[in-house]
């Protein structure tokens, strides 16, 4: 099916602080084609981890092969349930390079972090400066994940208990991440002389 099962859905982009046993990353995306002042759908679905490749490496292959015409713009929406590893990040940072004409908008449940390298951070502040545009999912963009790419059954989308107050958290937590390093100091400064 083209659609996400909803309790795949429910269980996979629940936006928790720590989200145990979740080990696969889904991808939910649409892709389309801009001309002038309208675009155009192209595609959309969804996609997760396979055995020894990632879920973002798996759609950069997808869109890779469509020979993507370079006189026109194209826009690729993704909802993650993960962010990108530090690996993943370098890889559609590197794709971004190599297509000009395209633009990626990534909205994540939740952030991973690796616990032996913690290099994750600074993967995604470099996917950020080759012009992703990175954000954290809020009630809206559930809604419109469920409305777009599960299988409803026309069931209404009900947030779950703390999404809103995740959302929040976890986009101030990406907030911090992208700040450039000086602000960080600085903020560091500030909070020492404040005795905080």
């Amino acid at each position: 099916s083209i659609l996400m099962q909803r309790k795949l859905f429910l269980y996979n982009f629940r936006n928790l602080r720590k989200a145990k046993g979740r080990r696969e990353t889904y991808l939910c995306y649409v892709v389309k084609r801009r001309d002038s002042a309208t675009s155009c759908s192209l595609d959309f679905g969804y996609l997760r981890n396979q055995m020894g490749c990632h879920v973002e490496v798996l759609f950069l292959r997808y869109i890779a092969a469509w020979d993507l015409d370079p006189g026109r713009c194209y826009r690729i929406t993704w909802f993650t349930s993960w962010s990108p590893c530090y690996d993943c990040a370098q890889h559609i940072a590197s794709f971004l390079r190599s297509y000009p004409n395209l633009t990626l908008r990534i909205f994540m449940a939740r952030l991973y972090f690796c616990e032996d390298r913690k290099a994750e951070p600074e993967g995604l502040r470099r996917l950020h400066k080759a012009g992703a545009q990175i954000a954290i999912m809020t009630f809206k963009d559930f809604f419109y994940c469920w409305n777009t790419f599960v299988e409803n059954r026309e069931q209404t989308f009900k947030g779950w208990e703390g999404l809103h107050e995740n959302s929040v958290h976890l986009a101030r937590k990406l907030r911090r991440i992208l700040l450039p390093l000086y602000e960080v100091d600085d903020l560091r400064d500030a909070f020492k002389i404040l005795g905080l």
